[in-house]
């Protein structure tokens, strides 16, 4: 098989997974579709319960109350088709890796895409309740709280990636010590510049309050330590065989 042919073979590789990749988000999401506006009701809980008696969401332009739930339905359909939609790009490289690459990398997408979902879940679950019960909290007497849905909506979307993206820190690590870029000795060294760091990143995707950059700090440095002793492992195990 010749340059052109390889390429070509290529792209209808690529296209097939793709497809398959699209089908599968399209399937969930037709399933989802009914329940749009309970899968925001959901989302928005952490947010109602802290409320005051009374109090709701509203919505400020005419067609949010319909496209709103949608994208939920659409986001919580990427969300559960993901596992398929990686394994079909698993399935697109791994003919071109090693057997060594392909026993790293398997496991790599598989810990990245669980640990996504654990920063999502603690940053519903334990980080909303407080950011939220704070926030209403501090409202001005007089003040009633009335957040557009839409705006609710791309707040809790950048606490998601943001909490999702930080939980992939000893994905990184590992990734980096197998690499040899960096050593595990020389991670513990640079530590104290790894808290600061934290902090700031904290600062910076979070609310303007001390509660949330803290939330997000904190398991940023865990995992960070946590990520050390993982590669620590993987080093270990690399040269023993």
């Amino acid at each position: 098989m010749n340059t052109s042919e390889s390429f070509i073979a290529h792209l209808i590789e690529l296209r097939t997974r793709l497809l398959h990749a699209i089908v599968a988000l399209l399937l969930v999401f037709i399933c989802l579709f009914p329940w749009a506006s309970k899968l925001y009701a959901i989302l928005a809980q952490p947010l109602l319960a802290k409320l005051p008696k009374g109090g709701q969401m509203i919505a400020t332009e005419v067609t949010t109350p319909f496209f709103v739930p949608l994208k939920v339905a659409l986001m919580t359909s990427l969300m559960i088709a993901l596992p398929y939609i990686l394994y079909q790009l698993w399935r697109f490289v791994a003919p071109g890796l090693y057997a060594h690459e392909r026993r790293l990398v398997l496991p790599l997408i598989a810990a990245s895409t669980v640990l996504f979902y654990c920063g999502m879940a603690f940053a519903y679950f334990a980080v909303f309740p407080i950011v939220f019960g704070f926030i209403t909290a501090s409202a001005p007497q007089g003040v009633a709280v009335m957040t557009d849905i839409d705006k609710y909506l791309s707040f809790v979307l950048t606490m998601f990636v943001a909490f999702g993206v930080t939980f992939q820190v000893p994905v990184a690590v590992v990734v980096l010590v197998r690499m040899g870029i960096v050593t595990t000795a020389k991670l513990r060294e640079i530590r104290p510049y790894v808290i600061v760091g934290a902090f700031v990143v904290g600062a910076i995707f979070t609310p303007p309050d001390v509660v949330s950059q803290f939330m997000l700090a904190m398991p940023l440095c865990l995992l960070y330590e946590a990520g050390i002793v993982v590669a620590g492992w993987t080093v270990k195990d690399r040269n023993a065989i």
